[in-house]
C-alpha cells in the first residue's frame, strides 16, 4: 500500500522542514524542541554548531523522505531501497518504543526535563513513522525487492 510509504515521507518531510525551522528560530527553538540547554546556550553565543547538527538530521530526513517515495514507486528506485528502508522502519520503532518504555522505568532525568508529554508525543511520532515505513515495506516487498536493471 504506497499510502503508508506516502505517510512516513510527509511525517519525515515535515522533520526536516521542523530541524529548519529550529535553526531558524533560535535558542528558545532548541529548548522547545528538546535538542538540550547546550545546543541552546551555543546557538545563543553564535556557534555554528547547533545549525550544522540541525542541518544534518534536516538531511537525513529529507533523505528518508525521498527513500519512501522511492519504495512507493513514486520517484526512480534508489540504491540499497530494500536495506534502507528496513534501517529506517527499525530505527524510528525502536526510538518510538524506547521512547515509552526505557525512559519512563528508570526514570530518567531527560525525560523529566522535557516533560513526560513531550517525550510521549515524540516518541507516538517516531513510532508512526516506523510502523507506517514497516507496513509499506510489507506490502510493497515485492517491489522493494526486484531487482534493478
Amino acid at each position: 500500500m504506497k499510502q503508508s510509504f506516502i505517510f512516513g515521507a510527509v511525517l519525515t518531510f515535515l522533520g526536516s522542514l521542523l530541524h529548519i525551522a529550529i535553526i531558524i528560530g533560535g535558542p528558545d527553538w532548541y529548548l522547545a524542541s528538546g535538542a538540550g540547554e547546550n545546543l541552546a546556550k551555543q546557538a545563543e553565543s553564535g556557534s555554528m554548531y547547533p545549525a550544522f547538527v540541525g542541518l544534518i538530521l534536516a538531511c537525513i530526513f529529507l533523505g528518508w523522505s525521498l527513500y519512501a517515495l522511492s519504495g512507493a514507486g513514486i520517484i526512480r528506485k534508489l540504491p540499497f531501497l530494500k536495506l534502507f528502508l528496513i534501517l529506517i522502519a527499525a530505527l524510528c520503532i525502536i526510538r518510538g518504543s524506547y521512547g515509552f518504555f526505557i525512559p519512563m522505568l528508570f526514570d530518567s532525568p531527560y525525560v523529566v526535563s522535557l516533560g513526560i508529554w513531550f517525550w510521549v508525543s515524540s516518541s507516538a511520532v517516531w513510532l508512526a513513522i516506523g510502523l507506517s515505513y514497516a507496513a509499506g515495506i510489507r506490502s510493497n516487498w515485492s517491489y522493494i525487492s526486484a531487482v534493478k536493471t
